[in-house]
């Protein structure tokens, strides 16, 4: 378990550093290697690690400007509209996943979504 919240703390904190970098791809894959051992064990906060994950990706559909790329992005949002409920004080990490949750609600703002 140690092991397991130390990877997820590191993760949370690649992924708002990616963010804030505009790598939405890589903050995505960063996330991702630390929610397979939560998904895995079915850890509470396996939900709420998705939901980011999903809505990194959603603003990668943006950057990348493909042919439909707002519908689609508003598709993968949903994810997270979906689980951000889960957070609260008492979660795992909770100032990580707080700021996380935040970067992605100003994200959302900044495209309109």
């Amino acid at each position: 378990m140690i092991k397991e919240n130390h990877d997820l703390k590191k993760a949370l904190k690649d992924f708002l550093n990616l963010l804030e970098a505009e790598a939405y791809f890589e903050a995505h894959e960063a996330l991702e290697e630390a929610w397979h051992p939560l998904r895995k064990s079915n850890h509470s906060l396996k939900n709420l690690a998705k939901g980011l994950i999903n809505g990194a990706i959603c603003f990668e559909h943006l950057k990348r400007n493909r042919k439909d790329a707002h519908r689609k992005a508003t598709t993968v949002l949903k994810s997270f509209e979906r689980h951000k409920h889960l957070l609260n004080e008492e979660i795992e990490e909770f100032e990580l996943f707080n700021k996380s949750c935040q970067k992605i609600e100003s994200l959302k703002k900044f495209h309109n979504l």
